[in-house]
């Protein structure tokens, strides 16, 4: 049997995505730093909801999900 991985998808990043994943990898401020928040209000923005949280995981956005509807 081969060993063979079957690819389902790659990410397509380019030279402004890779500058910023690295700037925030260099600012050591992964899940509470200013780029958090500006996402936040970009995503709630993009919605038309008045909020928007980042979570740190599926289950976790699970999770909040579920709080949320009671």
């Amino acid at each position: 049997m081969s060993q063979e991985e079957v690819p389902l998808a790659r990410p397509v990043l380019g030279d402004a995505e890779e500058a910023a994943v690295v700037g925030v990898l260099r600012s050591g401020q992964l899940s509470l730093g200013p780029r958090v928040g500006a996402f936040e209000r970009a995503f709630a923005a993009h919605l038309g909801a008045g909020h928007a949280s980042a979570v740190s995981s599926g289950t976790a956005g699970l999770h909040l999900a579920l709080r949320a509807v009671g």
